[in-house]
Formats: structure tokens, sequence, C-alpha cells
């Protein structure tokens, strides 16, 4: 196998004419790896991932298999094929929050949607909406318009995305729901198979959505959430300018990080967490 990149939470290793997608422990936020790892992250997002994949038939995705992967990476490894990725990050948001609450605050919309005035944190939206970004190789990613999409790969594409970022979403979230888990928000990335457009990297993890519990849900207020944004807040709380490098975690957090994953993990999928292996 050759390793062939490094990304801030997986690598990537050529093995042949298919590529190993591993997920690692590291945990970054606001585009900076910190240097204390969650213990089982990788797999947790790893089988979460692989859970919804299966829950997708309907939706193209690169897996080709979690089994067959080298015995250290069990667990956390998935055999996938190459893709041609898209330079685009495609978001799904129900609930205002995050930076789509502050585009909203600025704009009276996110990525060029208008949305009602008087929205406060944490509410839900009258319908689900696709606001794509950038995605960066080095810095943050930055909001953009379906227009900007539609000029970078061309309308049939553009609507394509859109659909498919909605479908997943909606479907994805009334799942949750029915857990008690409510999706805010997530991100997705495709590339090409081929001629076939087809879903990549992970799918409503972790940390690639937003996840509060149902019950606890009070719009006006930042929420309870089962995701990576508990130890984004965490970091914030520190004074961290938010440039490299990033703070080491104390070892409360780490564990209430771990437990959040955890817990996101086992309701979703109505399965006990055993562990990595």
């Amino acid at each position: 196998m050759k390793h062939v990149h490094a990304g801030k939470v997986r690598d990537l290793y050529e093995d042949g004419d298919t590529l190993l997608l591993v997920a690692s422990d590291r945990v970054s936020v606001y585009d900076v790896v910190l240097p204390t790892p969650i213990p089982d992250k990788g797999a947790l997002l790893t089988q979460l991932s692989s859970w919804w994949f299966d829950y997708f038939p309907e939706v193209p995705n690169h897996v080709i298999s979690t089994a067959d992967v080298p015995a250290e990476f069990a667990g956390r490894g998935v055999r996938v094929k190459p893709l041609t990725m898209l330079r685009v990050e495609c978001i799904a948001r129900g609930y205002l929050t995050g930076s789509g609450l502050a585009e909203y605050r600025r704009m009276g919309s996110v990525s060029g949607v208008a949305l009602p005035p008087g929205l406060r944190e944490g509410d839900r939206l009258p319908e689900p909406i696709f606001t794509p970004s950038t995605k960066a190789a080095t810095g943050h990613d930055e909001l953009i318009t379906f227009a900007d999409v539609v000029n970078q790969e061309g309308r049939a594409v553009a609507e394509r995305l859109r659909e498919l970022t909605l479908h997943i979403y909606t479907r994805g979230a009334a799942h949750a729901a029915e857990c008690g888990v409510i999706v805010a928000d997530t991100k997705v990335e495709f590339g090409w198979d081929g001629d076939v457009l087809t879903l990549g990297d992970e799918v409503l993890t972790s940390d690639s959505s937003r996840f509060w519990p149902a019950d606890e849900w009070e719009p006006g207020r930042a929420q309870r959430s089962f995701d990576k944004q508990f130890v984004r807040d965490w970091a914030t709380s520190t004074g961290w300018d938010k440039q490299p490098p990033g703070p080491e975690i104390p070892a409360d957090i780490v564990a209430a990080t771990r437990q959040k994953y955890v817990e996101a993990y086992q309701l979703i999928t109505g399965r006990a967490w055993a562990g990595a292996a």
C-alpha cells in the first residue's frame, strides 16, 4: 500500500486499483487538528457512516468493503472506489445554527436562499435548504450560492447535487427524529465514478453533522449536541485564537466528547457500541 494523502481526520492509501480510507482518532476544529486524540472516534465515524451508506441503497456510494481491510485498520478502515471528487461541499440545513446563523444575521439569507425575518438560533427552517460551500485545500471553506455551483459544474450537475443532498438530509433526518435525534445540518461530498455521480467520504456522522437531542431542543439558545460542536465550544472557551497550534484537550473533555459520539451512534443505529475492533 502507498500512503497518498493525510487529511485532518482521514488517511488515504492506494492498494492496487482501490483505495483504503482510514479514519483516525484526530479531531479538528476551525480547520486545526488538536493535539489530543479522542479514543474510538475513527471507528465510531466509520461504522456510523457504514450504517448510513447501507440506509441509502438508492444513492450510489464509493464503498467496496468494510471487511476487506488490513487488520490494523479493522473497524476504522473502508475499501473504496477511487472517485474524481467535485470541488463543492454540499450542505443541507434544516435548522438555523453555525455559519448559517452568522450569514443569516448579516444578510437575511444563507447561500443566497432568502429566509423569513426574525429567526432565532436553533429555529427550524420552513424547509431544508441547500447551502453549498467551497472546498478549500487550505484555510476556511466559504459559503457560495447555487448559481456559483451552476457556473462551476453546469446546471444539470448542480441540480443533481442539490437533489441528492436534500434527499439524504431529509430521509436521514426523518430516521434520526424517530430515534430522538434532530439533525440540524449535514455536509456530504460527491465525486465521479466514471459518469456516475457518487457519494464519497462520510455520511451523517458526528463530524459532518450537527446532532441535537430532540427532547431538549429550545430555539433561541445554543443546543446540547452529540457531535464535535462540544469540543469546538470548549476550544473557543479557552480563549484560543483559532490558529495552530491548537490547545491540548483535558481528560474530562476527551471522555465527554467520546461519550457524545458513542451516544449518537447508539441512538441512530440502535446498536450497542462494542468498541473499535
